[in-house]
């Protein structure tokens, strides 16, 4: 099988790295930036994203303009996009005309469009940018480290067409990375999308030494903020207590690797965002996205208050200790009312 990754990130690299390796399938792996496609060839790593971690030798690697390898003439099975939302739109452009299986990696919601909010899903940009493609999604607990050393992994892959599931279970199923099947995007969407903010929030929780249970109580109200966005946009309620909900959640919001927990435990001694996030080096999704979560849940009247605090502390309107005296303060109600 041949498989183009667009997106040399750490979890493009790991994903395209474990299709060679684990399934030796034909693989190319292309940088945006010509000079990071020549370091990759030359040292076989991605130092930056993926440290320590060797290439397969089977690994091919592009660089420089997309149109270029678009119109090299070579033939794909599968490409893969491995960008950050933010480009999801513009990507999604340059290859709708393309009759092969186009799934994205991103999670989250669109944040803007002509300067104006989105709050769109990636398959609802996709039903405007290229509603006749073949289109899915790969999500799930994930850590790219983790994919890229080998260790036991277990993803969703959806899509309303069974050609695309079958294809992505062809390209990344091995014997360390098991890939499940779903026709359930919007709630596969919605989960990897949420997860991040609600990290951040146990992070919070965590740098505050607020214990287990606080943390536990977290994580279970906010699998109820997630599940009820993703019923509001049509979601299945049973996909949020499988991988892409709940396991996307448990290792977000709990793995000393989540970057968007990081963000937390460095708000809760006192660091500022800008800083919390530098000290990243990489990109936090939940930063960018939480607000655009809170959008649209606001625009399909779902009540999400986990979220609504996280937006308040990211812009600096609450600080650590009060997001937690207002969620603390909020009156007495039946558990399946809401957080």
């Amino acid at each position: 099988m041949r498989i183009l990754v667009l997106g040399a990130g750490a979890w493009g690299t790991a994903l395209a790295s474990a299709a060679s390796a684990q399934r030796q399938h034909d693989v190319t792996l292309w940088a945006r930036d010509p000079d990071q496609a020549h370091a990759l060839r030359i040292h076989r790593s991605n130092s930056r994203y993926l440290p320590g971690i060797a290439l397969p030798d089977g690994l091919s690697i592009l660089g420089g303009p997309l149109h270029a390898v678009l119109e090299s003439g070579q033939t794909w099975n599968v490409i893969v996009i491995a960008t950050p939302m933010a480009a999801l739109r513009d990507m999604l452009h340059a290859l709708a005309d393309l009759p092969v299986p186009l799934v994205w990696l991103c999670k989250g919601f669109e944040a803007t469009r002509d300067q104006q909010p989105s709050g769109l899903l990636g398959h609802e940009v996709q039903g405007q940018v290229a509603p006749q493609a073949l289109c899915g999604v790969l999500s799930g607990p994930s850590f790219a480290l983790e994919v890229a050393q080998g260790k036991p992994t277990a993803l969703v892959a959806a899509s309303v067409h069974a050609v695309v599931r079958q294809t992505l279970v062809d390209a990344f199923h091995s014997p360390v990375l098991r890939v499940y099947a779903s026709d359930d995007v919007p709630g596969v969407e919605v989960g990897g999308a949420v997860k991040n903010v609600l990290a951040i929030a146990t992070g919070l929780c965590d740098g505050l030494a607020l214990g287990a249970n606080a943390r536990a109580a977290l994580i279970t109200r906010g699998l109820s903020e997630m599940t009820r966005l993703g019923m509001a946009v049509g979601a299945r309620a049973a996909t949020f207590t499988g991988l892409s909900g709940l396991g996307d959640l448990v290792l977000t919001a709990t793995g000393d690797l989540s970057r968007n927990r990081r963000v937390g435990l460095a708000l809760a001694r006192g660091a500022t965002l800008a800083d919390a996030v530098a000290e990243l080096g990489h990109v936090a999704e939940g930063v960018y996205c939480a607000r655009t979560v809170l959008y649209r849940a606001r625009a399909l009247g779902v009540d999400m208050p986990i979220t609504a605090a996280v937006v308040q502390l990211l812009d600096g309107s609450l600080q650590a200790r009060e997001v937690v005296a207002q969620l603390m303060g909020r009156g007495p109600r039946a558990e399946a009312d809401g957080a």
